[in-house]
Parts: structure tokens; sequence; C-alpha cells
């Protein structure tokens, strides 16, 4: 017999499993590369030495090295030419010192915008381009986005809300005329989309057991309307959707069919140009807030030390009357309206926007809107492999 002190653990050969941690760097950035004609972009981008902009936003890039990027307004085309030229001209071929950067996974994002609805939408007695489509656009796919990542999409559960109608929102922020009626018709109404590009989650295998849901969307302006605020008001319910999504609404339809949004245990990052700053500009009813004071976004990226921030921002982005740090701009008209905003569950570790200092070699880049009138956003995120 034993004694309870002759007992032994068994034995294993197997050796330990082995956790591997790797730093993951997500972007945002709006590359203002939309025509003024279908077709315009895919042809500029074959000759891509004929506009330096277009170089520059290629070294920008290939400078952070981001693993996922999310871009916005490259225009859409039906055959993927501008998203494949882009990455061909601009990424994998250099102009400079910075080496080329590839990306295995790409996919470019259906959009609203010139899709015409059939309806007078403005009410000025037609129907036409670019007022009466779905999303402002002079033909089907300007302003879309795009995303481009080193890590798997799955794009078997993409889950998008391109074709949900803004009066199926519970409470939704309707536009009305100063005497209480509706701005826009019952026949408007009836058939008028939410997403004015497209809302669109995308999970992204970082490994076999890490899922994270890029949640992508480029709301209208708040700008550009009257006393009624329509653009104002979409712009706040094109950010309320998702908010609502990562609580996992229930009035919710997928154009896929699937009802309700994200559960507590689903990572995920919110990217985009959300044209709606937290203390400065012409946003409803705080509109950005709705999300940056969610528990479900991670508070440090959202509101506190892990804002992105950049020191040509803070050199020379003070605006008369502004009350946020410059430094936070992502733009060159004084707003902080670019984001990467990732889940409270994940664990960010640095970020920035890539706005060099005037006396950074490197300010060549984005001087003057030399690349775009918005900077590239980007926060490095720890993930458990």
């Amino acid at each position: 017999m034993f004694s309870a002190c002759d007992k032994q653990e068994p034995t294993t050969n197997e050796p330990p499993v082995e956790t591997i941690i790797d730093t993951i760097r997500f972007a945002s950035f709006n590359v203002s590369m939309f025509g003024s004609s279908e077709g315009d972009i895919v042809n500029k981008l074959g000759s891509p030495t004929a506009h330096t902009n277009f170089i520059r936003v290629g070294a920008i890039i290939q400078n952070v090295r981001p693993d996922v990027l999310v871009l916005m307004e490259l225009d859409y085309d039906a055959n993927g030419d501008a998203l494949r030229l882009f990455q061909q001209e601009l990424l994998e071929t250099t102009y400079g010192d910075d080496e080329v950067i590839k990306y295995d996974y790409a996919y470019q994002i259906v959009s609203n915008t010139g899709q015409i609805s059939q309806v007078d939408l403005d009410g000025n007695g037609s129907v036409s381009l670019p007022n009466d489509a779905f999303g402002f656009g002079n033909f089907p796919g300007q302003y879309a986005s795009a995303i481009l990542s080193r890590y798997p999409l799955d794009m078997d559960n993409m889950q998008s809300f391109k074709n949900f109608l803004w009066k199926d929102m519970p409470d939704a922020a309707v536009p009305v005329n100063s005497d209480g009626s509706n701005y826009y018709s019952d026949e408007a109404w009836n058939v008028f989309r939410l997403s004015s590009k497209n809302h669109v989650d995308i999970p992204i295998k970082l490994s076999e057991d890490k899922i994270v849901h890029a949640l992508i969307s480029h709301p209208t302006p708040p700008v550009f309307d009257g006393t009624e605020d329509r653009n104002g008001k979409r712009n706040h319910d094109e950010i309320r959707l998702w908010k609502d999504y990562i609580s996992n609404a229930s009035y919710l339809n997928s154009d896929q069919g699937k009802s309700g949004g994200l559960t507590n245990n689903d990572s995920f990052i919110v990217f985009g140009d959300l044209n709606a700053d937290p203390l400065d500009g012409d946003s409803f009813d705080g509109a950005i807030n709705q999300l940056l004071n969610d528990s479900r976004v991670h508070q440090a990226v959202a509101n506190g030390n892990l804002i992105p921030r950049s020191l040509g921002g803070e050199e020379h982005n003070k605006q008369s009357g502004d009350v946020g740090d410059p430094a936070n701009d992502t733009s060159f008209f004084g707003l902080r309206i670019d984001y990467v905003l990732p889940s409270a569950d994940l664990d960010p570790i640095a970020s920035g926007v890539f706005w060099p200092s005037e006396n950074d070699e490197l300010s060549i880049l984005t001087a003057n809107e030399a690349a775009s009138d918005h900077l590239l956003v980007w926060v490095d995120i720890k993930v458990e492999m």
C-alpha cells in the first residue's frame, strides 16, 4: 500500500503550450482619392507619377506600415481595378527610401453613393444625381471604402447595413421643418437608407482562436443642409448604428438577414472617417460621444492617454474658437474625425496620427495637404495569438 506521500503526479513528455504575444497595428486613412467621373481614379492610378499626392499617400502607408488598413474615399469600381492599382502602384512599388508593403487580403466595399433612388429625395421636382442617390455621389461608388489586411478576412460572415432604412431605427433623429412637419416626404422616407456609404462588419482572423470585428463606415458630414439639420441628424444616427450594434440591439437586421449585433464576448475595432468631433464642429447632439463614452469602447483610446495625436497638429492646427486639443486633430480643417476605436477587452499600447513636425524630413508627405486633407490614424494592439 502507498501512503499519501508516496503518490506521484502523472508525467508527460508534451512540451508546455507557448503563449505568443504579437503587436498588431490597425489604421484608418481617408486618402481623398475620389474622381470627378466614373473611372477617373483608375485612369490616374495607371500613371501615378503624374499625381504627386498619390505617391505621398503610398509613402505614408509604407512608412507607418499598418497590418490592417481601412481606406476612405477610394472610388469603388466593379472590376476592383482601383484597389488593385492602389496596391500595385503605390504600396508594392517604392518611389523613395521606404520598403514596399504587401497585403494578402483586400476587399473593396460597395457604397450607396451615386446609387440613384428613383425617388425625389430632395423635393426639387425631379430625380437626378447627386442629391437623389441613397448617398450623395455623382456616380456609383464615389467616396467608397476598402480594407487591406495581412490577416484573413472572414467574408463568409461579413454583415452589412447598406440597405437598412433610417425609418427602422427606433427613436431616429428625424429631420423636421420649422413648422414641425417632416422634412422628407412619405415617399422619400419610406425608401431612405440610413447609411450614406455603407456600414460593414468584417471579421478578421488574427489567429485560430482570435477574431476581431472590423466595423467600417463613413457617415455623411453634418453640414451642407439647412435648419432641419438633415445631414447632422443622419450623421448622428449613422454613428448610433454602431453604438447599437456593439450593444446587440435587436432591431438591427443586416443585408445578409442576421438580426442583432455583437455579443459581449466579441472583440471589435471601429474604423473610419466618422465626420464628428467630440468638442468642435457642427455635429448634432454630441454624435461621436455616443461611441467615445460607451463602456464597450476602450476608454484610453477614446478619451484618455492613448488618444491618437501628432506634433504636426499641435504646431499648425489651432483654429479660432476651438475647444479641442489640436494635437488630436486628424484633418487639416481642425477636427478630430478619423478613428480607430478598439473594444474595451483589447490591449492597446500605442497610437498616433501621422502628421510630422515641420522640422521632420517626413513633413514633406503631409505639409499643406500634400497627400490628403486627412491624416492617417493608427493604434497598436497587443494580441495573444
